[in-house]
């Protein structure tokens, strides 16, 4: 039973809350003292120490020297802990010793020896961001809030923990500085429209060659220019421009659609009419050729044969005149009655129209005489081609 619980409490002044009566049976609470003694002993033994007495607190020689013991365990322990320190893959560390730079540390596991060496160790690797938005005066004289975000890195701890007593506080004014000059010498047109991927490239180089100045060990990765915006007063006249601008760039493509379709079309009628002009040409040239070759020929044939080359040019003559007329032209010898065939239903059609000659005999005897006549024209021009050789 507890020794606070009800019920006899005849021997409760007797019992203690460690379980035995007071005087006598079992121990009592632990003996701090005696913990206290052991400890100053294992000390003492480690420390060269001589055990003194039984009092673990007493005020001889031997109690102060145990507690300076234990004080230089524990300041040995502290100075340990903060000694010792791991690098992890993606961190340096720079140790200044005497507050000169003596060493980078990679990754791993690392000691210095502090107070003299002092350490700053930082992430090299990870993507850091800095945004910043502001009004900006462009060229043109108008007032545009730019918003960027900035993505840097550390490059060089050494520098970026020598050189700059902030180096973050100075990437801060070095961005606004070269988003100023920037922005000062871009139109405002430019800025809101198609102008912010270039006007991104400008500020970060400028804001790296600042950086490479300072020696700030700060690499600068990436600037992003958001959506730039005129201030909200005069943000209407500014909408107004911009709707401007897309109708006037929206007829010039209708009109460059245009040309592009007529130009094309142009320039191929020309070129057809070219070509027609070029075949033309050649078929006049190659007639004319193909008829003086042909009279060529029949000059050397005449002089073979003339009067059998007459007969043959005064039928084809002929040929040629009598087929491209309308009449009909009947020859036959005087008493004898032919039976004449004429196409009448052709000639109704209008292909072919005739009309019959019921004068036969001045028909036949009209003949032989045109045919004697073009025979001597003939003799009469070769009679003077020979005498003129």
């Amino acid at each position: 039973m507890a020794w606070n619980e009800p019920g006899d409490n005849s021997n409760k002044n007797d019992q203690d809350p460690w379980g035995g009566r007071r005087g006598g049976g079992r121990q009592g609470p632990p003996d701090l003292d005696e913990a206290f003694r052991k400890l100053q002993e294992s000390l003492n033994r480690i420390f060269g120490g001589k055990k003194r007495g039984s009092s673990p607190l007493g005020n001889g020689a031997g109690g102060g020297f145990g507690l300076f013991g234990i004080g230089l365990a524990v300041l040995a322990v502290l100075w340990l802990y903060n000694a010792v320190y791991v690098v992890d893959e993606q961190e340096q560390a720079v140790i200044l010793r005497l507050g000169k730079y003596h060493e980078t540390v990679g990754p791993g596991l690392n000691f210095y020896f502090p107070p003299i060496d002092k350490k700053f160790q930082e992430n090299v690797t990870r993507e850091r961001a800095y945004s910043k938005q502001g009004q900006m005066l462009t060229e043109d004289e108008n007032i545009v809030e730019v918003p960027l975000t900035v993505q840097y890195k550390i490059s060089n701890l050494k520098d970026f923990v020598l050189n700059v007593d902030q180096p973050e506080v100075s990437l801060q004014q070095a961005t606004e500085s070269a988003l100023r000059h920037v922005a000062g010498s871009t139109t405002m047109d430019q800025i809101l429209t198609e102008g912010r991927e270039q006007m991104a490239t400008d500020v970060r180089d400028r804001l790296q060659r600042f950086l490479d100045n300072y020696k700030t060990g700060v690499t600068v990765t990436q600037v992003n220019i958001q959506s730039a915006a005129a201030p909200r007063e005069v943000q209407e006249a500014f909408d107004d421009v911009i709707r401007a601008r897309e109708d006037e760039q929206r007829e010039k493509n209708q009109a460059e659609a245009y040309a592009n379709g007529v130009v094309p079309e142009a320039r191929g009628q020309a070129q057809r009419i070219i070509e027609e002009a070029n075949g033309y040409r050649d078929e006049v040239v190659s007639r004319a050729q193909g008829e003086a070759d042909r009279f060529n020929k029949l000059t050397a044939e005449y002089h073979k044969a003339p009067d059998v080359t007459r007969q043959r040019l005064y039928l084809d003559t002929m040929q040629d005149v009598l087929s491209q007329t309308s009449k009909v032209l009947v020859t036959g010898q005087q008493g004898q009655n032919n039976l004449i065939y004429l196409p009448l239903d052709k000639m109704m059609d209008g292909r072919t129209s005739a009309a019959p000659s019921t004068s036969a005999p001045s028909s036949t005897s009209s003949t032989p005489d045109l045919g004697s006549r073009v025979a001597n024209d003939l003799q009469q021009r070769d009679q003077r081609t020979r005498e003129s050789r």
